[in-house]
């Protein structure tokens, strides 16, 4: 279990109490500036909080050795940079440098996880939009982290490849027990992908629990300032906004 505990840093995170599970998707949700990124990166161990800490199994991470917790948690930030012009594999095979090893069954893992096999010989700059964010999940799951901490992994992505990516990230949560933690824009996409939504409001937490509960139509109003209900059957549900 990995535990949020009095989180805060400056104004962009005031006191959250939180924790996400193995075995489950967990979504991020919350208005522009509401703190999502932040308690994201502070889960990850790329920001230190200015007060609380952040527990693995009971242990604080920032006691983690830098290696070991980089094996623990693995972490897709907003915009990853890619320095090199890699081909899809060996970009893929970079996930395996917190364990100091080259094994390459993880590595063709995560390259079928992700559909990517006819690709893996192909530059990274060759690659579409969807391609390239199946890429660089596939380098997060090489590393067989226990936590896949994903912000905004959807974003500049079409339809197509968003059912896609929410499909192999249900599937890695399901059928391999990882906790997945992703930052989500999409109010109905994180309604229909996640087991349980952090709503966040100014650095705050404002709710969380079952998608229909965080995100119940008094929430969306409180935090988001609009009218609206949920249609259609659970897992297929759209927002539906009065104007």
């Amino acid at each position: 279990m990995l535990v949020a505990r009095k989180l805060r840093l400056d104004e962009r995170l005031r006191g959250v109490d939180t924790q996400v599970r193995s075995g489950q998707v967990t979504a991020i949700c919350g208005p522009n500036g509401a703190g999502k990124s932040t308690l994201i990166r502070l889960f990850a161990g790329v920001l230190s909080p200015s007060n609380g800490e952040v527990l693995l199994d009971g242990e604080r991470t920032a006691d983690i050795h830098p290696r070991v917790r980089a094996r623990a948690l693995g972490y897709l930030p907003q915009e990853p940079q890619i320095a090199w012009d890699l081909s899809v594999r060996n970009l893929v095979s970079l996930g395996r440098l917190a364990h100091g090893d080259t094994n390459a069954e993880p590595v063709e893992a995560a390259l079928e996880a992700m559909d990517l096999h006819d690709f893996a010989q192909r530059p990274v700059s060759t690659l579409s939009g969807g391609e390239r964010a199946r890429a660089l999940l596939a380098r997060v799951l090489a590393g067989e982290p226990r936590f896949i901490l994903a912000d905004e992994p959807f974003a500049s992505l079409d339809l197509g490849y968003q059912s896609a990516l929410a499909r192999h990230l249900r599937a890695q949560a399901a059928d391999h027990g990882r906790g997945v933690v992703v930052v989500v824009h999409d109010l109905s996409l994180a309604h229909n992908l996640a087991d349980r939504v952090i709503l966040l409001n100014e650095g705050a937490l404002h709710a969380e629990g079952a998608p229909a509960d965080a995100l119940s139509p008094g929430n969306l109003r409180d935090v988001f300032g609009i009218e609206a209900r949920w249609l259609g059957d659970p897992g297929a549900q759209v927002l539906a906004v009065r104007k």
